[in-house]
């Protein structure tokens, strides 16, 4: 096993000394090489089109994947993902590749670890992987059926046994960190943190997560409900190394809501929105210099450790975004006491 021990305190430390870089979106990238059902499939001989599984290139087009990760690490990364968004047995099987889930994620996981190694090897600066793992398209707290509000298509067990499997064959690539993101279902969330306990206790070892809110409307609530403070208290027993928002909207319309996050996290708070809200076409049109500018009002009031970009964004979007926060001090993470003071429940002990 490649993976770091000691990542959650390296990842920590460096935080400590200035704003980190993440990435930004694998899927624009992607799209933007025009590729054919032939790169997609390659020679795995699946029974199902595979053009739009963006996760399986880490099979049949590594060069691809290599080629976005290294661009991002060139425009200023610290910390950098793995193209396994979808690399789950549920979102894989909308193209009969269920059953590559594990080889993908591993695959996805190697590329990201020789390249973020061989980058620090270069400059000593330390690098970091964040094995991803997307929701599903399944929900834990909501019926998809409007006639039977009680129904749900899968069950708490079967989704953390989904996740387990991803989150395993993360680490076996090398991931220093699995990044639960884009949790539109907080209960979800939980399953996936449950998975990661299940994988430590196996292990015998700690495997930092990263947990990653996305927000469904301006009033700042995911589609379960929950405000960024709820979604917190939720999950602030699994001792996250960062905390955050991804995806929703853009910087602007964010804004108020890292604000409210970094207020009560007593942990690292990364956040990576959109590059603006999508035209028309579903196309984003924020220019580099737009995004840059507005998540530099984050730093600025030292409310954020770790700053990136999700939909629509791209290396010429990260770059600027780092070349914007240069200098400036970090957030200092509050003791769980002042956190705790500052949200008014001072008067609750939660336990850790």
């Amino acid at each position: 096993m490649t993976a770091k021990t000691n990542s959650r305190e390296k990842l920590q430390d460096a935080a400590k000394e200035r704003v980190l870089i993440f990435d930004g979106a694998f899927g624009t990238q992607i799209q933007e090489r025009k590729l054919t059902e032939d790169d997609y499939a390659g020679t795995l001989g699946l029974n199902a089109d595979q053009k739009g599984n963006n996760d399986i290139l880490a099979l049949t087009r590594p060069d691809v994947i290599r080629d976005i990760t290294r661009s991002y690490l060139d425009a200023g990364s610290d910390v950098i993902s793995t193209n396994t968004f979808s690399a789950n047995r549920i979102s894989q099987a909308d193209y009969a590749a269920e059953d590559q889930v594990a080889a993908i994620n591993i695959a996805s996981g190697k590329i990201a670890r020789q390249l973020a190694d061989e980058y620090e090897a270069k400059d000593g600066k330390p690098r970091f992987v964040a094995g991803a793992i997307g929701p599903t398209n399944k929900t834990l707290s909501l019926s998809p059926d409007v006639e039977d509000p009680g129904f749900r298509e899968i069950d708490f067990d079967e989704l953390t046994a989904v996740y387990k499997e991803q989150a395993a064959a993360l680490i076996e690539g090398g991931c220093d960190f699995i990044l639960i993101e884009t949790v539109f279902d907080t209960l979800n969330a939980k399953a996936g943190v449950m998975a990661v306990k299940q994988l430590e206790d196996e292990l015998g070892r700690d495997i930092p997560i990263m947990m990653s809110m996305t927000l469904t409307d301006l009033s700042g609530r995911n589609l379960s409900g929950h405000t960024v403070e709820a979604f917190w208290y939720a999950i602030r027993h699994a001792k996250p190394v960062t905390v955050g928002l991804n995806c929703s909207f853009g910087a602007d319309q964010l804004r108020p809501h890292v604000q409210a996050l970094s207020a009560i996290a007593d942990t690292l708070i990364m956040a990576y929105p959109n590059a603006g809200l999508p035209n028309e076409l579903g196309e984003y049109d924020e220019m580099p210099d737009t995004t840059a500018g507005l998540v530099k009002q984050w730093a600025d009031k030292a409310q954020v450790n770790i700053l990136g970009g999700c939909c629509g964004s791209s290396p010429a979007h990260i770059k600027a975004i780092a070349d914007a926060v240069e200098g400036l001090p970090p957030r200092k993470v509050p003791e769980p006491e002042t956190a705790m003071r500052l949200a008014g429940l001072e008067s609750f002990v939660v336990a850790d």
